[in-house]
């Protein structure tokens, strides 16, 4: 699987900067070659964005595409990389209680694709975070304080032991992203959803089509789930996700 990118170099009034596109002409970020400073649109993106503009001022072109790998790590490089760096923990030293954002975007090596701050239609709504992955395409949300305790018994959320409709309602988000993604083009497509709790967890049962997960056990989740969706058709449903005219309906 490869993404496409472009860089060009833009030069006025005294400004020299590489702006690095994707085939779907969506930026992935840029660079001021006078100041050094690089701005990222997509942090998954950011060890490419480099990569190409280095191969750029290797060239002697105003304006260059490249294919850059987008592979996830195969099991030697898997097992090479616990022997150098010891084993993968889900909250890395240093990382424990990383934003969930942050925890998303490492899951790209491993093949996924995540879209933050997915707008809904016109009436504001928007979809925390889209992921999109060997095991399947999820929205997810983070709900809930530290320090409560939730229980998820078949299709109900307890908090606290209060019931609340949070379940409900990320399936409801799911569905309309779903039907977007369908009226896209994306053919034969399911779209679940993933609510990670802050508090304590207990799971008694199977809340249907909703994952329920804390931000330390998310990453053991995601990486559990048997493969749905091809390489090659994870980045063509991405790019699709990418687009704004996708969700403007």
């Amino acid at each position: 699987m490869e993404q496409v990118l472009t860089v060009r170099r833009w030069r006025r009034y005294g400004a020299d900067r590489l702006y690095v596109t994707h085939e779907t002409g969506a930026r992935v970020g840029s660079i001021d070659l006078q100041s050094g400073e690089v701005v990222v649109e997509e942090p998954e993106l950011e060890e490419q964005l480099r990569l190409a503009a280095q191969e750029f001022l290797r060239s002697d072109a105003n304006e260059l595409t490249l294919p850059m790998p987008r592979q996830p790590f195969s099991e030697p490089e898997r097992t090479a990389l616990t022997a150098w760096l010891g084993p993968v923990d889900d909250e890395p030293r240093g990382q424990r209680g990383a934003p969930l954002r942050q925890r998303l975007e490492r899951l790209y090596a491993e093949g996924w694709h995540v879209i933050h701050d997915v707008p809904l239609g016109r009436q504001g709504t928007v979809v925390e975070h889209l992921l999109i992955g060997p095991g399947g395409i999820f929205t997810v949300a983070e709900r809930g304080r530290p320090g409560e305790h939730v229980d998820v018994v078949d299709r109900r959320m307890l908090v606290d032991g209060a019931p609340v409709g949070l379940l409900h309602a990320a399936r409801m988000e799911a569905a309309r992203v779903q039907g977007l993604l369908l009226q896209a083009g994306c053919a034969d497509i399911r779209v679940r959803s993933m609510t990670v709790v802050r508090g304590e967890l207990g799971l008694d049962g199977d809340a249907d089509e909703t994952l329920v997960v804390t931000r330390a056990t998310m990453p053991r989740t995601v990486r559990s789930l048997p493969v749905a969706l091809e390489p090659d058709r994870v980045a063509a449903i991405a790019n699709v996700a990418r687009q704004r005219i996708t969700w403007a309906r």
